[in-house]
């Protein structure tokens, strides 16, 4: 068995949606020949509501290493640089005295990327850097000068050739992810090992959620379609969403027996903090008519036990082509049709179409956005597919290629030839 030590910040109980791909990856590594240890910070110093069934869903012999953390100062909250010191000396100890193979760093938090250098510096280890996210892009409002926005988006220039220079390994949830990185980083394409790994959806999770059935719901059932939206919203996704509520708005009454559902749409964890949805939804006239959100987040099994109650999932995108939402793969195994309003370059789109479990409405960026335009007929189009119980899984290998047990397997092909470089 190789030895991997996998440095992430965030881990269960942690509820951040970031955890779940450290999680999964430490879940079936032991079977492709990889034998993990999670180098974290302790939950003590996490500052979001925590999930403690999150727990349940780790192996048991899971080793996981958990660190201190600095308190937040002013607006320096972030994780990663709270606790960068304590990952540093803790990771430096294990690499020397247990000998790791590897050191495999996703992001964000993305200073902890930095960590990647000092620690081959320090100990010669190989690491790979994971893009959950995207580091050097453009922030909301980061065209304006000296605002906070800019200053990121000009840090993050500075910041990523440092460091990934010496990586052995760049991945990411889609090409669109890390493909700039090598565009921007060239001697990498000759020094690295890279490829794509989406986040791969767990059957197991669903399972524990039948398992679990005292959930307090959000909504009631009715006799109205109701869809089920979970999850953050991006900024780039609000165009979109504005276009798609003037279109309902415009066509109330083909609507009326329609229900839209937000969950963890906000920008605050505090229960009924950070409508997002609801100002627009208000202006538009639908607000409690056929748009509801509830802005706090919920823990990760009460939003799968959600779509399993919802008709249908809706899935929005985003203007920018790299988006893969992971709520597509949790909204297929949970069984629910899909309607997804997406990137055409989006890897989502071929998932939804090839399992022939909902519809797809694609666009090709800002330049397609009247496209859109057509949404109400896609959607009542979808709506009575639903009703005619049309959607099922007609392409199970589609679900399977991209499980966690396979983007996991992928993953220790691409650390095995890392090793090499």
């Amino acid at each position: 068995m190789k030895k991997i030590l996998i440095l992430y910040p965030h881990f269960p109980p942690s509820n951040l949606a970031g955890v779940h791909r450290p999680r999964l990856f430490a879940q079936h590594l032991p079977a492709f020949g990889w034998d993990p240890t999670v180098l974290t910070v302790h939950e003590d110093h996490y500052e979001e509501a925590l999930d403690h069934n999150l727990v349940k869903l780790l192996p048991t012999e899971l080793r996981i290493v958990k660190v201190s953390a600095g308190p937040r100062l002013g607006p320096i909250g972030d994780i990663g640089l709270r606790a960068f010191s304590s990952l540093y000396k803790k990771g430096k100890e294990l690499i020397k005295t247990e000998k790791f193979d590897f050191l495999f760093i996703p992001i964000p938090s993305f200073y902890c990327a930095l960590l990647g250098r000092r620690l081959h510096a320090a100990t010669g280890i190989k690491y790979g850097i994971d893009y959950i996210d995207p580091w050097v892009h453009e922030f909301a409002g980061s065209k304006k000068k000296l605002s906070r926005a800019w200053w990121s988006t000009k840090l993050a220039n500075f910041l990523e050739p440092i460091a990934i220079k010496n990586a052995s390994l760049i991945t990411g949830v889609a090409e669109g992810y890390y493909l700039p990185v090598l565009q921007r980083n060239k001697h990498l394409l000759a020094n690295a090992v890279y490829g794509a790994m989406p986040y791969g959806g767990e059957k197991k999770d669903h399972l524990a959620v039948q398992e679990m059935q005292d959930f307090d719901f959000l909504f009631k059932k009715t006799t109205k379609l109701q869809l089920v939206y979970a999850g953050a919203l991006l900024p780039k996704a609000m165009p979109l969403l504005k276009i798609i509520f003037d279109i309902i708005s415009k066509n109330f009454k083909k609507f009326e027996a329609i229900e839209f559902h937000f969950i963890g749409t906000g920008t605050s964890h505090l229960p009924g903090a950070g409508f997002k949805i609801k100002p627009i939804a208000e202006e538009t006239g639908l607000w409690e008519k056929v748009v509801f959100e509830y802005p706090s987040r919920l823990p990760y099994l009460e939003v799968l036990a959600h779509l399993s109650r919802a008709d249908a999932a809706f899935i929005l995108g985003s203007t920018e082509a790299h988006y893969t939402p992971s709520k597509v793969y949790q909204a297929i195994l949970a069984e629910r049709p899909v309607f997804a309003v997406l990137h055409t370059q989006s890897q989502a789109v071929q998932v939804v179409q090839s399992s022939g479990m909902g519809h797809v409405l694609d666009f090709n960026g800002e330049a397609e956005l009247d496209k859109l335009q057509d949404f109400a007929n896609q959607f009542l189009n979808f709506a009575e597919d639903v009703a005619n119980n049309k959607f099922y899984l007609k392409d199970p290998e589609i679900m399977e290629a991209t499980s966690a047990w396979s983007v996991t397997q992928k993953l220790a092909g691409l650390l095995t030839e890392s090793l090499k470089k």
